[in-house]
């Protein structure tokens, strides 16, 4: 169960170094013109992530989950998967990968790295880390809880995106 706990570790620092990257990239898309939208989920987002760490840990020490091998480890390979497809997302979008939606109007769409098959391959990434980050250890109620807010969560964020790019037209829509 120890290394359960430094995996978690792991993740939630990955977590805060997303949160360095955002918070520089927050900084540059402001300077551009960028235009934020979707500020009264974000609170409700945060909670979730941290509840999902928090869970994970909670449950398998207070229910005394034990590590299901075969399971355990295919989902260690989905957890690293994920963050895998996370950085992957944060690559492609450069300076415009955010933990918030902010919009640089006037700037193409990417279509680049997992953007070409995926309109929002980062939330692939999020409900694969929230289901299999429990499942490592046998925590299936965090697992099933995290999924179903996060499943309503990515509804509104998915259309506050959608929405955001559609009033702020990329150059390469306008003609």
């Amino acid at each position: 169960m120890p290394w359960y706990t430094v995996l978690v570790l792991a993740v939630a620092a990955e977590r805060l170094a997303e949160l360095v990257v955002a918070r520089r990239n927050t900084r540059w898309s402001l300077a551009r013109g960028g235009v934020e939208s979707g500020r009264e989920h974000y609170p409700a987002m945060v909670a979730l992530h941290t509840a999902l760490l928090a869970g994970c840990l909670a449950e398998v020490h207070l229910a005394d989950r034990p590590f299901p091998p075969v399971l355990g480890w295919v989902m260690v390979a989905a957890v690293v998967a994920a963050q895998a497809l996370r950085w992957w997302c944060i690559r492609a979008l450069g300076p415009r990968w955010n933990t918030r939606v902010i919009v640089v109007p006037g700037l193409p769409r990417v279509t680049g790295g997992p953007y070409r098959w995926l309109s929002h391959p980062n939330y692939v990434a999020v409900a694969a880390e929230g289901l299999a980050l429990p499942l490592v250890h046998g925590a299936w109620v965090i697992a099933l809880a995290f999924t179903a807010l996060n499943a309503a969560l990515m509804v509104v964020r998915i259309r506050c995106e959608d929405g955001a790019l559609a009033r702020h037209p990329a150059l390469d829509a306008r003609a």
